[in-house]
């Protein structure tokens, strides 16, 4: 009782009302400063910072969820610490795959907290509405995670048009996450071996099936919304 009260006091907060928005919008505008920061120790450092930023507000999301907080909160502990890692010794290839494998592991979950979330109850709030956005961009993040440590484990997994050998770099992961979960297309990054075709097909499904998930939760509010006003009426 007491741990709802605090909920529900850090509710109050403005910046924390709509944890879901703040996710969200967070994740965006790390897709627009990720450019800005250039791949110098100094812009790398500052994105660690941001991407820990990031780490905090979905642990706040999550506990503002049905699922388990402390899953999330034990996720995200040695997120924290390989992140810190990597932005003091960038390059070393372990530590870049376990990060992506925790990275992986704690945005999937984080996405399956939001999921919950959104089909908990026959209402839907505005944190609610934004969680659907917060979802996909989450989703997008654990599998560029996963591309990125299927490009550790198997180098050459992927391949970019002008030059092979940026694939290794996140920020193009990401982006080949994000138009493989929009149903865009594949961009000018190309899966070449067998296991990362397999990871963009299951990208590709998840993406529709998402999609279809949506779509079929705001139809099924809409008939009962309808269906309670008509039995209103009647009465």
């Amino acid at each position: 009782m007491r741990g709802l009260r605090r909920v529900r006091g850090l509710r109050q907060v403005p910046v924390l009302r709509h944890p879901c928005a703040d996710l969200l919008i967070v994740q965006l505008l790390g897709i627009v400063i990720y450019p800005f920061l250039g791949d110098q120790p100094l812009g790398r450092a500052l994105f660690s910072i941001f991407a820990l930023l990031v780490l905090a507000i979905a642990v706040f999301a999550v506990r503002m969820t049905p699922a388990l907080s402390w899953i999330s909160a034990g996720l995200g502990l040695p997120v924290v610490v390989l992140t810190v890692w990597e932005a003091v010794s960038p390059g070393v290839e372990s530590v870049v795959l376990w990060s992506s494998v925790f990275h992986a592991a704690f945005y999937f979950y984080t996405a399956y907290a939001l999921l919950r979330y959104m089909f908990d109850d026959h209402v839907v709030t505005t944190d609610e509405l934004y969680a659907t956005g917060a979802t996909f961009t989450v989703v997008a993040w654990g599998f560029a995670y996963v591309y990125l440590a299927i490009e550790v484990v198997l180098p050459e997994s992927f391949t970019v048009i002008d030059d092979p050998l940026e694939a290794s770099a996140w920020f193009e992961m990401l982006y080949l996450s994000v138009t493989t979960m929009t149903s865009l297309g594949l961009s000018d990054i190309i899966p070449v071996r067998p296991h990362a075709r397999a990871f963009v097909m299951l990208e590709q499904i998840a993406g529709m099936l998402y999609l279809a998930l949506a779509v079929a939760r705001i139809m099924a509010l809409t008939v009962a919304r309808t269906a309670s006003r008509d039995e209103r009426r009647t009465k």
